[in-house]
């Protein structure tokens, strides 16, 4: 077919010049991690590589008067090489069209790769298109060989549109991708796919390795509901046929994800790294017994400090040889120190950076409740005694037995009803959740409690502990009740060590529910189906998908592998969390409860009783605690996103009616309830997606939960729970009574009973790998404010309504320095000496404690 006859017969075709901007595979090519490696690039994809453009005003009556496609022109020389990346490296090539005046605006390309191998495309420029200017397309993506897909490859012009805006002619190929990236629902998925679709978790266990490794399928149940994972299609395991199979630990890379959503050359690079980095951490001692005749325990908290101060030796032998010839060079240059110390030396965590005492302090454990790693448990205190919701004819009585005799001469002359009523009373409270749970859990080798933790704001604005409850289901049976000790804050003797314990008892509470509910739950498993609906239902033209979708990037992928290696059977989760193989379980039961509207920050604030709604009020809430960190800064992070939101939702809806009548926005809407958070359909809660406030609501939540509130629950991981003695994950041994063994140790050594009842030294070792591995930011993040390509959008007002939002963090984070700086704000820095930050918008790469990804992306 000539270009005479695309063109209408006409000889007058003119050319216009494009840049394509593309990366080689070789993602994981370790020979050459230094070189380029675009010397052959032209040699290997030109000519077979095509690009035709699709017109997005002139028809084709042979294609059913869809777009009319260009001829097909191909890669020309290289213009430039970018800067390289880790693992490849981006390179430029020229490509020219041909062209007459009647194809006009070209809205649309398809792309063919005849080529053996796959290939990043990140872009397509037209220079200078007649009567138009330039034409960007935003592209990256994966294009594999023509041959793996069943309909062509397209990329749609930066020009966002509603669905009824759509050009006539670009209509069908817009709704023809969407129907591509659904699929049939059929199949096992393979690495070139593209397919979004929904899966229970059925894939965490291994019953075909024995009863111990079944685990309860999540989703789909009324006793087990939970949000919906990705579809990978393996067939189901031996055993159960509806379980599906799991691939072997050492193919966990290649757990199936849309191929748009795996990990870019960066991340995966800086993931492997440091995962390699915390296996050898954890798996040496074991193996070596590098420690001293007590191989399982820490005999004093020198001992602990010694895994940050100097490290210890890494032994040279042959098992050392045949691990570094394992690791590929340039990632033994990143574990090895080349200073001639061990490789097992953790950096020192924030908590213990100023002082190595100062986390011991009653202040220090009330004040993280405001600004430590899981800031959003703590409550009001509404009523006294607190009371138990769980079912009595179940449960017995598991109301609260502290009483006003416990704390009443703490709270500054104040009765207790005096302090409930001038809201001075706080509550931390693991009770509920916990008990169900627990006589299982301590079969286990957890020996732990159910706790309540009062609190008593004081007028310089800390928190002062009160009271602790430790609790343990009534050994007589569930239906008794539970058997209960309080245990008040005591700085002499042994009374002083066992309330050090009972705090640990508590932030071994605190750390599970954290890693579980408030960080896997709540953040990455809720956010999944978002994006699966998000990619199966609005198109890239969208401006919902455009306004999305940086807030999805990598979080298929990181979840995938959790359901690899974290949080399966026998995962790291399991091993380092009091929960053990009860954790998945017990958060399925917790989102029962779970409510959308809730997530939204001022909303969780008031439902907690720590803020009151008051339209006088900056963000529309009071809070009862002035100086609580995340909840100050979380409040001027949310309504910059909300009204980034507003001024973006706003320019393309102005009405209820256009709301209503945006069929990929009703769809997709419709199928987050109904698939995506099925087992949650029928709540009355959901907004009805009906008005442009309603959708402003419902995007300005989904943004916070993946950037601001994971960040928040996330980064601060490290800083805090590094030094487990801090935050313990797994407590050991039940409080020791008097006359028993374990209490006189206790009066003899308190430092090593300590030590002997929280986390082990090998699960300390593989918690605080694993956490340093969350808590890092990897290179190639991307910030609150910013995008990967400053030509996301073509429309002017939303470029300007981004940029205002991105001076605005900017502000903030100057407010926030400003808070720290302020001593009259105790809360801030606290007895640690360590200000809050987990709500900076922007970061360094590395551990840092700050910066607000886009994305729950690690």
């Amino acid at each position: 077919m000539g270009g005479r006859e695309l063109f209408g017969g006409h000889d007058d075709s003119k050319k216009v010049k494009g840049t394509v901007v593309m990366m080689k595979k070789n993602a994981l090519d370790f020979t050459d991690l230094a070189g380029s490696v675009t010397d052959k690039i032209f040699e290997a994809f030109g000519q077979k590589v095509s690009f035709q453009l699709i017109s997005s005003v002139q028809g084709d009556p042979r294609n059913g008067l869809q777009g009319k496609h260009s001829n097909p022109a191909y890669l020309e020389n290289s213009l430039f090489t970018l800067t390289p990346l880790t693992a490849g490296s981006e390179t430029a090539f020229g490509v020219t069209f041909d062209w007459n005046e009647e194809f006009g605006v070209p809205g649309a390309f398809i792309i063919k790769n005849t080529h053996i191998n796959e290939f990043f495309l990140k872009s397509l420029t037209l220079e200078d298109v007649p009567n138009h200017g330039k034409v960007h397309f935003v592209c990256n993506s994966w294009v594999y060989p023509s041959f793996r897909y069943k309909s062509d490859r397209i990329f749609f012009a930066n020009q966002p549109y509603l669905p009824s805006k759509t050009p006539e002619l670009l209509r069908k190929y817009r709704e023809n991708e969407l129907l591509t990236l659904r699929g049939d629902g059929t199949g096992k998925r393979e690495a070139w796919d593209r397919i979004y679709d929904y899966d229970i978790y059925n894939d965490l266990g291994n019953p075909d390795q024995g009863q111990e490794n079944v685990r309860t399928t999540l989703g789909g149940s009324a006793e087990y509901p939970y949000p919906r994972r990705g579809r990978t299609g393996r067939p189901p395991t031996r055993t159960d046929p509806k379980s599906e199979s799991r691939i072997p630990l050492i193919l966990s890379l290649d757990i199936y994800v849309p191929r748009d959503e795996r990990f870019g050359h960066l991340k995966m690079s800086d993931f492997l790294t440091y995962a390699l980095k915390s296996i050898v951490q954890f798996i040496l001692p074991e193996l070596h017994a590098l420690f001293d005749g007590t191989p399982n325990e820490f005999d004093s908290f020198e001992d602990v400090l010694r895994l940050y101060e100097g490290g210890i030796k890494l032994p040279q032998g042959p098992l050392f040889k045949a691990l570094t010839a394992a690791i590929p060079l340039e990632m033994i240059k990143e574990l090895l120190r080349t200073d001639g110390e061990g490789i097992l030396r953790f950096p020192t965590p924030l908590v213990i950076k100023d002082s190595k005492t100062a986390w011991r302090t009653d202040e220090e454990f009330a004040r993280e409740m405001l600004a430590g790693v899981n800031p959003i448990i703590i409550s009001r205190l509404q009523e006294f005694p607190p009371k138990s919701k769980l079912d009595p004819e179940a449960y017995g009585n598991q109301n609260s037995t502290i009483t006003a005799e416990h704390i009443e001469d703490k709270l500054d002359g104040l009765t207790v009803d005096e302090a409930m009523n001038n809201n001075k009373l706080f509550i931390l409270n693991h009770h509920d959740l916990l008990i169900p749970y627990l006589r299982r859990i301590n079969t286990t080798i957890t020996k732990t409690y159910a706790s309540r933790t009062l609190l008593f704001l004081q007028d310089n604005g800390s928190l002062k502990p009160l009271a602790i409850e430790l609790s343990l289901p009534h050994p007589d049976g569930d239906q008794f009740g539970v058997t209960s000790k309080v245990y008040t804050p005591s700085d002499q003797g042994v009374e002083s060590s066992i309330w050090q314990l009972a705090k640990a008892y508590v932030a071994v509470n605190d750390a599970g529910v954290h890693q579980l509910i408030s960080h896997w739950l709540n953040t990455h498993a809720v956010i999944e189906p978002f994006v699966i609906a998000t990619n199966r239902q609005l198109s890239v033209l969208h401006p919902i998908h455009k306004l999305l979708y940086p807030h999805f990037r990598d979080t298929m992928n990181i979840n995938a592998s959790a359901r690899q290696i974290l949080i399966n059977a026998g995962g790291v989760l399991e091993s380092t969390v009091f929960q053990s193989k009860f954790a998945l379980e017990m958060s399925a039961v917790v989102y029962k409860d779970w409510v959308f509207p809730d997530q939204a920050l001022p909303a969780d604030l008031v439902k907690r009783g720590v803020a009151v709604e008051d339209s006088s009020s900056p963000h529309g809430v009071r809070l009862l605690i002035e100086d609580y960190p995340y909840a100050v800064d979380g409040l001027e992070i949310w309504s910059a996103i909300k009204s980034w939101v507003t001024d973006y939702c706003s320019f393309y809806y102005g009405s209820d009616e256009e709301i209503l009548k945006d069929n990929e926005l009703q769809a997709w809407w419709k199928e987050l309830r109904e698939v995506g958070h099925g087992d949650k359909k029928n709540e009355p809660w959901w907004p009805e997606m009906e008005t442009p406030q309603e959708l402003i609501d419902s995007c300005t939540t989904i943004i916070w939960i993946a950037s601001a509130l994971h960040a928040a629950v996330n980064f601060g991981q490290y800083p805090y729970a590094g030094y487990l003695p801090n935050r313990p994950t797994v407590s050991r041994r039940f409080m020791p009574e008097p006359g028993t063994p374990e209490y006189e140790e206790l009066k003899k050594n308190p430092d090593k009973a300590f030590l002997k009842t929280i986390t082990a030294q090998l699960q300390t070792l593989l918690g605080v790998s694993l956490v340093e591995i969350l808590s890092r930011h990897t290179t190639d993040e991307i910030y609150l404010g910013q995008r990967e390509s400053p030509e996301w959008t073509k429309d002017k007002e939303p470029l300007a309504a981004f940029d205002k939002f991105g001076k605005k963090l900017t502000d903030i984070e100057k407010q926030i320095i400003q808070r720290n700086g302020d001593n009259i704000l105790t809360n801030r820095s606290g007895p640690i000496n360590a200000p809050y930050t987990l709500l900076f918008p922007t970061s360094e790469g590395g551990l840092t404690g700050k910066g607000i990804p886009n994305s729950v992306s690690i």
